[in-house]
C-alpha cells in the first residue's frame, strides 16, 4: 500500500499521529486491525441494547490538558463534567470529595488543608505550562519560566513514594485521597514516583476537571477519524499488518507496544535486546453493568462524581496494591469505578464500569471481590444490576493486543521505565529502522488518552522528511 505515511493502530496515539501528519500535507493511510477505530477510546453495547459502555478510557482529564489534542480543535466531541470530579467513600465518615475548586477541596481535608494547597494547589498555580512540561519531558521544547519554576519545585516531591509523602498528612481523609489518586499508577505505593502520579491527577481535577465525552469515548475517536478523512487521509479497519515489509511509505508510525514491534520487523540486535527487556505492568479485571437506577451510595454526595475510588483507608489501599505487586490477589482490592451518567445522561440508561488491579496475565475471577467493595459503600447495589459484562486480562488482550496481559498502561510505570520507555534515548519514539517510529503508550509520556506519543512521533517524522506544503485545516 503506497502513501506518504502509514500509521498502524488507531488508538488515541495513532489517531493523533495520523491527523498531525495529514495536517502537514502528507497523504496518510491509517490501518487498524480491529473492526472499529479507537483502541482505548472504543465504546460498545456490552450489556444490553442501547446501553453504551466504554471499552477503555472514559474520564478525559489528560485529553483536556494535552497540547496534542487541544491543538487539534476537533469538531463533534463534547466534554461533560459531573458536579464532583472524584469521590472517595469511607466506612465511618462522609466521603472525601474533589471539586474543581482547590480551596473547596482543601476545606474538606481538615488539618491537611494547608498541605493540599501547598502541594496540589501549587501545581494548580503553575498551571497548564507545568502539566505540558510533564507530558513532553524530552526534546528541545521551549520551557515557559513558570513551568521551569514549577518543575524545580514539583520534581523532587513527585519522585517520592506515596507512603513517604503521606507522613506529612494527619487526617484519614487526606491520606485516603492520596492513596486513591496514587494507585492510578498501578504500582506498589512504596515505589518512587507514586506521589507524582497522584498529585498530578489531583491537580488536573482542579485545572481542567475529570470529564467524560458526551455519548461515549468512541465519539472522540470518530471525531479524529473524521478530521483525518477531511484532510484527505484514508482510514481502514479490519486490516492487520503482520510485517512492516507489507507497507510502502517513507514514514511508518506504529501505535504498538514493544512486543508487537518485535514481531513486525527484523531489528538490530542491540535494539531488539533492549525491547525484550521491556517490562509490562499489572493487568486489570474489568466489569461493566447496566443498572435499573443509580448506584445506591450510603453517602448521597458520591452520586455526583463520575469517578469513584473504592478501597477505604490509606493503609488498606497500600496493602491492596502491595499484594498485587507481589503477584497476589487482594481479597479487598482497590477499585476504580466510573459512573458516567453522573456527567452524561445520553448513554442509554445507568451504565457503570469498574476494574481492580491484578497480576499481569491473571486468570482469577475478581467479580465477587469488586462487587463486594461496591456493596460495602452502596448496600443494595447488586439488586440494581440488570446485566453485567466481565473481562479479565486475557479477554482484554484479545480485544486489543496492546493490552499485554491486561496491562492498560503499555508497560510498567516504574522509575526505571519512566526514564527508559521503551529504551533510553533522547528521542525514544524513533526506531533504528529508517522512517519507522513508535508512538504507543510504551513511549513517553506513557499511559493516558492524551495522544502525546503520536504527536511526538509525527513531529519527529516530519523533521526527518520535510518539504511538503501544509494541509488545509477546518475553518
Amino acid at each position: 500500500m503506497r502513501a506518504d505515511a502509514v500509521v498502524v493502530g488507531a488508538g488515541p496515539n495513532g489517531l493523533v499521529a495520523a491527523v498531525t501528519l495529514a495536517r502537514a500535507g502528507r497523504q496518510v493511510l491509517l490501518l487498524e486491525a480491529a473492526e472499529g477505530f479507537g483502541g482505548g477510546l472504543r465504546s460498545a453495547e456490552l450489556t444490553l441494547p442501547g446501553h453504551v459502555h466504554d471499552l477503555g478510557a472514559t474520564v478525559m482529564a489528560m485529553a483536556l490538558a494535552s497540547p496534542a489534542l487541544r491543538g487539534l480543535e476537533l469538531k463533534g466531541a463534547e466534554f461533560a463534567h459531573s458536579p464532583v470530579a472524584v469521590a472517595h467513600p469511607l466506612d465511618d465518615r462522609p466521603a472525601v470529595l474533589v471539586h474543581r475548586d482547590v480551596r473547596r477541596t482543601a476545606a474538606g481535608l481538615g488539618p491537611d488543608a494547608g498541605v493540599w494547597l501547598a502541594s496540589v494547589g501549587a501545581l494548580v498555580k503553575a498551571g497548564l505550562p507545568l502539566v505540558e512540561l510533564l507530558l513532553k519531558p524530552l526534546g528541545p521544547w521551549p520551557i515557559a519560566p513558570r513551568a521551569f519554576a514549577g518543575a524545580a519545585w514539583f520534581g523532587p516531591m513527585a519522585a517520592l513514594p506515596a507512603t513517604t509523602f503521606a507522613k506529612a498528612l494527619r487526617s484519614v481523609e487526606a491520606r485516603a485521597l492520596l492513596a486513591g489518586m496514587a494507585a492510578h499508577s498501578m504500582l506498589d505505593l512504596r515505589s518512587p514516583l507514586t506521589t507524582g502520579y497522584g498529585l498530578t491527577l489531583a491537580g488536573l481535577a482542579h485545572l481542567v476537571g475529570w470529564p467524560v465525552v458526551r455519548g461515549g469515548s468512541q465519539v472522540l475517536a470518530d471525531a479524529l477519524v473524521a478530521e483525518l478523512r477531511f484532510l484527505g487521509g484514508q482510514a481502514v479497519t479490519g486490516h492487520r499488518v503482520r510485517r512492516l515489509a507489507e507497507l510502502d511509505a517513507p514514514i511508518v508510525v506504529l501505535d504498538v507496544t514493544p512486543r508487537q514491534l518485535l514481531a513486525l520487523a527484523d531489528l538490530p540486535a542491540g535494539y531488539r535486546r533492549r525491547l525484550e527487556r521491556y517490562r509490562y505492568g499489572p493487568g486489570v479485571f474489568k466489569m461493566d453493568w447496566a443498572l435499573d437506577g443509580p448506584v445506591p451510595w450510603r453517602d448521597p454526595a458520591v452520586a455526583g462524581a463520575a469517578t469513584v475510588h473504592l478501597g477505604g483507608t490509606f493503609e488498606e489501599i497500600v496493602l491492596s496494591e502491595a499484594e498485587m505487586a507481589a503477584g497476589r490477589h487482594s481479597p479487598r482490592p482497590y477499585v476504580l469505578l466510573v459512573q458516567p451518567y453522573a456527567a452524561d445522561p445520553t448513554r442509554g440508561g445507568h451504565t457503570l464500569w469498574a476494574y481492580c488491579h491484578v497480576p499481569n496475565g491473571s486468570a482469577t475471577d475478581m467479580s465477587d471481590a469488586i462487587e463486594t467493595q461496591i456493596e460495602r459503600y452502596a448496600p443494595g447495589f447488586r439488586d440494581r444490576v440488570l446485566a453485567r459484562h466481565v473481562a479479565g486480562p486475557a479477554e482484554l488482550e484479545a480485544g486489543n493486543p496492546n493490552l499485554v496481559g491486561g496491562d492498560i498502561g503499555g508497560g510498567l510505570a516504574s522509575l526505571g521505565q519512566f526514564l527508559r520507555r521503551p529504551v533510553w534515548s533522547p528521542a525514544p519514539w524513533r526506531t533504528p529502522l529508517p522512517g519507522v517510529f513508535l508512538c504507543s503508550s510504551s513511549t513517553p509520556p506513557g499511559p493516558g488518552a492524551h495522544g502525546m506519543g503520536g504527536w511526538q512521533a509525527a513531529r519527529l517524522a516530519l523533521r526527518a522528511h520535510p518539504g511538503r506544503p501544509a494541509a488545509r485545516r477546518r475553518p
